[in-house]
């Protein structure tokens, strides 16, 4: 919901469909055939459903299965062929993007020190998506470039975030807790840290908490790091948003499919009121959201 909400507001011309699995959520805890089978059963009900782009809004799912999907399942689904088209699409180029690539290629910008934390779930942890992206991205070797270092990447899953925001607990004291415990394992690791990636979309409802309790914490670490900046906090939102409409610009095959309504669909897995519920509280505005079977 915090791609959408950012997406839209960037380019609010399009027509849009979320399709949110909540009845199987959260998948940060899920191994990686749990997790690409979910995935793909809801990138391809969005084909189905006329949808030439797919953004997998979701860290999980774009560290898990993004890649298999891209060189695996879109080869086939994209075949010209005489068979039927997926559930009598009409032959047409479709893809499934990710959200780690836009906010990775921001990163080198904005960290003065080199040294860059990865808050996430535990698979997109262990899944290293962050870690090799930034690698690929800066150089794991000496460039030649004169001053040039690679980035120091630091990892830290936060196993409970989600289900505190999940449960409508994020804005409560108790939630105080656990967002001081990753960040201060975190900085623990590596004090020289200035750029802190929120790599999960739920994450920005506990930015305000991030924020003091990284700035708490750092502030009584400085005597520690051999370098101090006051740490940035990177979420997704506008990142992600400003790479769709830059990739819209360089892919016409892709723009030129898409409707020019200005609407969005919301679909759910879970209880369509409960859904509606929850994310007009969260939009600030009354939807209505149906319930889908995938």
């Amino acid at each position: 919901m915090t791609i959408l909400e950012s997406i839209r507001r960037v380019l609010p011309k399009y027509d849009y469909l979320y399709l949110g699995d909540n009845a199987r959520a959260p998948y940060g805890t899920h191994s990686f055939d749990v997790i690409y089978h979910y995935t793909l059963q809801a990138v391809n009900y969005l084909f189905s459903q006329d949808c030439a782009l797919v953004i997998l809004a979701c860290n999980t799912a774009s560290a898990k299965a993004l890649r298999t999907i891209q060189q695996k399942d879109l080869p086939l689904i994209n075949k010209p062929n005489p068979g039927p088209s997926l559930k009598g699409r009409e032959k047409r180029p479709v893809n499934v993007l990710g959200v780690i690539r836009p906010t990775v290629e921001a990163v080198p910008a904005i960290t003065k020190t080199g040294h860059v934390g990865i808050l996430g779930t535990p698979a997109t942890v262990s899944s290293e998506s962050y870690v090799l992206e930034l690698e690929k991205l800066s150089g794991s070797r000496d460039t030649g470039i004169p001053g040039y270092r690679p980035l120091i990447v630091t990892q830290q899953a936060c196993p409970m975030w989600v289900p505190l925001i999940e449960a409508g607990e994020h804005n409560e004291p108790g939630a105080d807790y656990f967002v001081e415990k990753y960040l201060r394992e975190i900085l623990e690791k590596d004090p020289e840290i200035d750029t802190l990636v929120l790599g999960c979309t739920h994450y920005p409802l506990l930015k305000e908490k991030i924020d003091r309790y990284a700035e708490r914490i750092q502030t009584a670490n400085a005597d520690r790091a051999q370098s101090y900046s006051p740490i940035h906090i990177i979420a997704q939102g506008e990142l992600v948003a400003n790479s769709l409409a830059d990739y819209l610009e360089r892919h016409p095959e892709y723009r030129d499919q898409l409707s020019l309504n200005g609407t969005c669909r919301y679909l759910t897995t879970e209880n369509a009121d409960r859904f509606s519920q929850s994310a007009s509280n969260f939009l600030s505005a009354p939807i209505c959201a149906e319930h889908i079977d995938l």
